[in-house]
């Protein structure tokens, strides 16, 4: 059996997703379309988009974007996309609802050279899972992130869900992403990834903030 680069001496993480087999696809993650969110709040959405994004800067996993039409009512891509991930590749459709039938995205992803696919987007019960749906039929792992990811309605997330399951599509959280793709915290970037667990769990942050104030203390005693 082939070894995963990210995996460690004891075999630990086969079954985890592997970062260096990693692209990171954000799907019309567009300023209209939020407003229709029901199942998730708007700001815990774009919360966690913005740690997948800034993990896959960090830690150099290629990022995608997209957007059917965004001249139109579902408005443009959001904002802080822009500054969290300064060299994702953005790829316009031609108002195709699903991305992989975009001929142009499709080679996009195909050119990363990546087998693993991570995807977050609006809405799930749509924009994700057409895309997560077909590229899993064509031979890619996908993950969907559920909490980068929303819905009108929780009945549709559900069922999403569900659907995701049966084709093989394996859901997880934006907090399970950063943990499989940190793996270490003997690592350079430690302390920058702990800036992210800051924001996809705000309570962490405080109690790292704790931890500090009491190191500090501590110190000066």
């Amino acid at each position: 059996m082939a070894t995963k680069s990210s995996v460690l001496s004891t075999g630990g993480g086969v079954a985890l997703l592997d970062p260096a087999d990693s692209v990171v696809l954000l799907l019309d993650h567009q300023t209209g379309l939020f407003q229709t969110v029901k199942d998730i709040s708007v700001d815990d959405l774009r919360r966690n988009v913005v740690v997948l994004a800034k993990l896959a800067t960090l830690l150099n996993l290629p990022v995608i974007t997209t957007a059917s039409e965004p001249n139109g009512p579902n408005g443009p891509l959001m904002s802080e996309l822009a500054e969290a991930a300064p060299k994702a590749l953005y790829v316009p459709r031609k108002g195709e609802v699903n991305a992989w039938d975009n001929e142009d995205f499709v080679k996009a992803v195909t050119a990363t050279g990546k087998r693993t696919l991570i995807m977050a987007g609006v809405w799930t019960s749509v924009c994700v899972m057409f895309p997560a749906l077909d590229a899993t039929a064509a031979g890619f792992t996908v993950y969907a992130v559920m909490d980068a990811s929303g819905d009108p309605s929780e009945l549709a997330s559900r069922t999403t869900l569900a659907r995701f399951v049966q084709g093989g599509v394996v859901p997880t959280t934006a907090n399970a992403v950063l943990s499989e793709v940190h793996r270490t915290w003997r690592r350079p970037e430690a302390a920058e990834l702990a800036k992210l667990y800051g924001l996809v769990a705000p309570n962490y942050a405080a109690v790292a903030e704790s931890y500090t104030r009491a190191q500090e203390a501590a110190r000066k005693g």
